[in-house]
């Protein structure tokens, strides 16, 4: 992460924020453990080979077994190494895109694997 993002802090409310550019600093804090990012990418990574099964095979079972290894992953890291909830039980969409924006930065190298 870089310098520019700010620390999370157990007092804001995830709802507080009025645009995603204004959330996602503040889930960057959220996810300040690497252990934490390197499930999250984990996760991210098998629920696409899961989409990807699902439109080689049809078999609507990849599109659960996706999302429980989106969340699943993301839920241990939260629970188990970062020791917090998940901004996603208060703000679904913002933090969907968040997975997806950190999973890009990470590839990119802008945030630290």
């Amino acid at each position: 992460m870089d310098a520019s993002t700010p620390p999370a802090t157990t007092t804001t409310d995830p709802r507080s924020f009025q645009s995603f550019a204004e959330f996602y600093p503040f889930y960057l804090g959220e996810h300040s453990n690497t252990t934490c990012r390197r499930l999250h990418f984990v996760g991210s990574t098998l629920t696409l080979a899961c989409l990807a099964m699902l439109l080689a095979t049809g078999k609507p079972q990849y599109l659960l077994y996706g999302l429980l290894c989106g969340y699943g992953f993301a839920w241990v890291g939260h629970f188990g190494f970062e020791k917090n909830k998940p901004a996603s039980f208060k703000r679904p969409l913002y933090s969907f895109l968040g997975d997806w924006c950190m999973y890009r930065d990470i590839l990119r190298g802008r945030i630290p694997f």
